[in-house]
């Protein structure tokens, strides 16, 4: 598979062929799904508590006689059926995370990238040189490609002042070729990559490629 290898004017200055193996699988929906709910449940603080009748302060003596007064029988004023008691079978901290065989990843991962070439979402820019760091110049770029939307740019990690200038960007987040994701592949409408970065990443320079 081919895609345009674009200037930063947006005019097509030749093509750059995309592996068939990273970019031309068939997607596997299964495994996209398996790593998304991995990767959304590592975000998940599982901080929420809650006190049961032993955790809430007070209730240590019983409130009235077992018998004799006419009213039902009570142990605590604690009682979850009570205001102020504790809860019943309400959350604990705990930990939401699990694992997915680095196959399945590996596969999300390609099937992500191939969905992506497929949709005509992957774009190739030359590689660029901002001295000094300016975000007006990539708005320009921006503009010259007529991207809009929420949009991954990949740079290599030695073109520091590219990152800054485009991380400025309302709606652009920067990675490098180390830190792509299969969630972050299928939450962004574009991905643009710059040639250097794209070649590393199929050099098995991606995170999830080389899992």
């Amino acid at each position: 598979m081919k895609v345009a290898l674009q200037d930063n004017k947006g005019k097509k200055i030749g093509d750059v062929e995309l592996s068939s193996d990273m970019f031309g699988v068939v997607p596997n929906t299964h495994a996209l799904h398996l790593v998304v709910r991995m990767q959304r449940a590592e975000g998940r603080a599982g901080t929420a508590a809650t006190k049961t009748r032993s955790d809430v302060r007070g209730g240590g003596c019983k409130p009235w006689r077992q018998k004799g007064t006419g009213r039902a029988r009570a142990g605590t004023i604690r009682s979850p059926l009570w205001k102020g008691g504790g809860t019943t079978f309400g959350p604990s901290p705990r930990d939401y995370s699990f694992k997915v065989p680095k196959k399945v990843r590996r596969l999300a991962f390609r099937s992500a990238l191939s969905a992506a070439a497929s949709e005509e979402r992957i774009l190739v820019l030359e590689d660029l040189t901002l001295e000094p760091p300016s975000t007006r110049a990539c708005v320009e770029i921006l503009d010259n490609l007529k991207l809009e939307g929420n949009i991954m740019v990949v740079v290599l990690k030695d073109d520091l002042n590219v990152q800054k200038s485009f991380r400025n960007i309302a709606g652009v987040e920067t990675y490098f070729p180390s830190e792509i994701n299969t969630y972050d592949i299928l939450r962004f409408d574009k991905l643009l990559f710059f040639k250097g970065a794209l070649d590393v990443l199929q050099g098995d320079g991606g995170n999830e490629a080389s899992a």
